[in-house]
């Protein structure tokens, strides 16, 4: 109670006279005025940018370029306005536009370049100037994204609409193809089976090749042989003709001359019987003549015997006897000669009574036969010349003959060399035979491959109709759909906005309100020496401003609800929320005050602007660089931006009850050290009657 007196107190001196009701008035505004204000003009400034002015070069030669820039002037964002782009420039420079879009003259023809194989990507020009504002720049950059986009999914579409257009043309292609290769496979099964027969026939035709050339070559080796032949027949049968014509000249001699050859061999025989006769006489002479001589050498060893026994008997000496029968010895060897000369001629005479007796029995038989011999030679002279004549034919024959048979040679060689060139070739046409019989073999198993693999093809490539065409190439063209679901919204951009700058309004009216209100009561302080003094200053001082705080929040909450038309999700626990923080604030500097006097104040300033960049308003807290992002979990404005987020998008509770319980720890905690700078103020100092710093 004594607390809320010094607060009833504080309350009736601020508000004394006319003019102090209005300071109160005023800074009960003050907050209202910051944030409502702010999110008033940030209350959605997007649709708001056809009054921002951009220039919109057009270029390109192609439609794709005049279609953009109409869907741009139709619903393009900024406030477009067609130029050129010199003016563009000249514009942006200036601050006349605060934006240009230059769509360039080979525009469309890029955009088709991707359907000639002949890729070029499409370019637009976006000209900012951030002298004349920063964020219309990344506004445009968005815009241009969302051109870029929807130029993409227009291109692609078609480019989609096309591709699978081309995919009925190939599947009409595929079965066709597949008919053909049915037909084909048919066609090589047939071609196999011939390759086969080819085979057969081809290893035959080598075959028998080899077979004609062995025997070509036997051929040409007898018709060598019979060239030779026939030339050795041409010269036999032209000595035989030679011989013939001399045997027939001589047989012509020779009857001529055994003419009288009957009459002479009569004579001869008789002739030869007489020399006969006479020859035998001698030869019994030789013989008798030879018999004495070798009787007569046979006798003399015994001869010798008796004149050395007569001798030595009659007494002669030794060395005579020796002497005689030497000489005797030197006497025996001529009439041994001579008993053999006389042998040979014996023999001789014997062997010429033979032959003499032989010549005229010959003779005898030669006259007996001459009649015969004589007309034998005539017959031979008259076969003689009919041999001559046949021997004369002949040698022709056997020259025609031979000249047929070295023609015939000749031939021969030609048929062999033509042979074993047919071989030869027969053996590399089957060969190549084989090689084609395999090639076919494999053509046949590509063809079946073909055939099969295209049936196959043909069933992979989807058969759509055009509905389903062109629901495809609408998905192909843009196959990425964002779907928002947001769990909480804030509708607009200043909606987005307002959890920050309630928090923030709600500190600066805090803080003005300490350029009038007092954080401690002088008159209570000295009024009680006790702790519940303290704390009855320090809860009094609080109260007065925190009810100001009261009417700043409900102010707020009624003008951002109602004016600016940003609805809460939870309406009356936002409300109650923007006391506590309001309540948290105003504890928070009436300690800073109380403690620190006017460096408490100022002190009040600097976590203001700190919690501005700290408490994650705009961008998310987690951008803040450091040392400052660090500083965020330990500010109050944090926890209230956190909550209001919560409560006005229909965030979690449980978030918020986090929120609150922070505030409240914060608000306690304030209360403490304000009770703790009561307590030190009861004692006065000259400080305390003359501070060093007064604001």
């Amino acid at each position: 109670m004594k607390a809320l007196r010094i607060s009833l107190s504080e309350l009736r001196r601020i508000s004394a006279g006319t003019l102090p009701k209005l300071a109160i008035a005023a800074f009960a505004i003050i907050p209202t005025l910051y944030a409502g204000l702010y999110l008033f003009v940030n209350s959605d400034p997007y649709s708001r940018l056809d009054q921002v002015p951009a220039a919109l070069v057009v270029e390109d030669t192609g439609d794709y370029g005049q279609k953009v820039a109409e869907n741009l002037l139709d619903d393009g964002g900024f406030g477009w306005v067609e130029t050129s782009r010199a003016e563009a420039q000249v514009g942006v420079r200036s601050g006349e536009y605060d934006a240009a879009l230059v769509i360039g003259p080979t525009f469309s023809d890029d955009l088709a370049s991707s359907g000639e194989f002949t890729p070029q990507q499409a370019s637009i020009t976006l000209v900012t100037n951030d002298a004349n504002n920063y964020l219309a720049r990344t506004i445009a950059d968005q815009i241009v994204g969302k051109v870029r986009d929807s130029i993409a999914s227009e291109v692609g579409t078609e480019a989609a609409a096309q591709f699978l257009a081309g995919f009925s043309d190939i599947r009409s292609s595929l079965e066709d193809a597949e008919s053909g290769a049915t037909e084909l496979a048919t066609g090589t099964g047939k071609l196999v089976d011939g390759s086969d027969q080819l085979v057969t026939g081809s290893a035959d035709l080598a075959t028998g090749a080899d077979t004609a050339a062995t025997g070509a070559s036997d051929l040409a080796t007898g018709a060598q042989t019979l060239e030779d032949g026939a030339a050795t027949l041409a010269t036999g049968a032209s000595t035989l003709k030679t011989g013939a014509d001399d045997l027939d000249t001589g047989l012509a001699t020779l009857k001529t001359s055994t003419t009288d050859l009957p009459a002479q061999a009569q004579a001869l025989a008789d002739g030869a019987k007489q020399v006969a006769d006479g020859n035998a006489t001698i030869a019994g002479y030789g013989d008798t003549a030879a018999s004495t001589a070798q009787a007569l050498v046979d006798d003399l060893d015994t001869i010798r015997e008796g004149i050395a026994g007569d001798l030595r008997d009659q007494g002669v000496p030794e060395e005579q006897i020796t002497t005689i029968l030497t000489a005797l010895d030197t006497a025996r060897q001529p009439i041994t000669d001579a008993s053999t000369a006389l042998g040979e001629a014996s023999t001789s005479l014997d062997t010429l009574s033979a032959g003499a007796t032989q010549v005229s029995d010959g003779a005898a038989a030669l006259a007996l036969s001459a009649p015969t011999l004589a007309q034998g030679i005539a017959d031979a002279a008259t076969g003689a010349d009919a041999l001559a004549t046949g021997a004369s034919d002949l040698s022709t024959g056997a020259s025609d003959l031979s000249a047929g048979a070295a023609e015939l040679s000749t031939g021969a060689d030609s048929l062999k060399t033509g042979t074993a060139t047919l071989s030869e070739g027969a053996g590399t046409l089957a060969t190549g035979v084989s090689t084609l019989h395999d090639g076919i073999v494999s053509a046949d198993d590509g063809a079946v491959q073909l055939r099969d693999g295209l049936t196959s093809g043909v069933g992979e490539v989807p058969d759509v109709d055009a509905q389903t065409q062109d629901a495809t190439a609408q998905n192909i063209g843009n196959p990425v759909v964002v779907q928002n679901e947001s769990l909480t919204s804030a509708g607009t951009y200043g909606a987005g906005l307002a959890p920050f700058f309630l928090s923030l309004a709600s500190w600066i009216g805090a803080y003005v309100l300490f350029l009038l209100v007092k954080p401690l009561s002088r008159r209570a302080l000295a009024a009680g020496r006790t702790v519940w003094t303290s704390v009855a200053a320090a809860l009094g001082g609080w109260l007065t401003p925190a009810l100001i705080g009261v009417a700043q929040a409900a102010l707020m909450f009624t003008v951002t609800k109602f004016a600016l038309d940003i609805q809460p999700a939870y309406p009356w626990f936002t409300a109650l929320f923007l006391v506590l923080v309001s309540a948290t604030f105003v504890a928070i500097l009436q300690a800073l005050n109380a403690w620190l006097g006017a460096a408490g104040q100022f002190l009040g300033l600097v976590l203001m602007l700190t919690q501005l960049v700290t408490a994650g308003g705009t961008f998310p807290w987690q951008t803040i660089p450091e040392p400052l992002r660090s500083l965020h979990q330990f500010l109050p404005m944090s926890y209230g931006v956190d909550g209001l987020r919560h409560l006005l998008y229909g965030g979690s509770l449980t978030n918020v009850a986090t929120d609150a319980a922070v505030l409240a720890l914060f608000l306690v905690g304030s209360l403490v050290v304000t009770t703790l700078a009561a307590r030190k103020q009861r004692l006065w100092t000259v400080k305390t009657l003359q501070p060093e710093l007064v604001l």
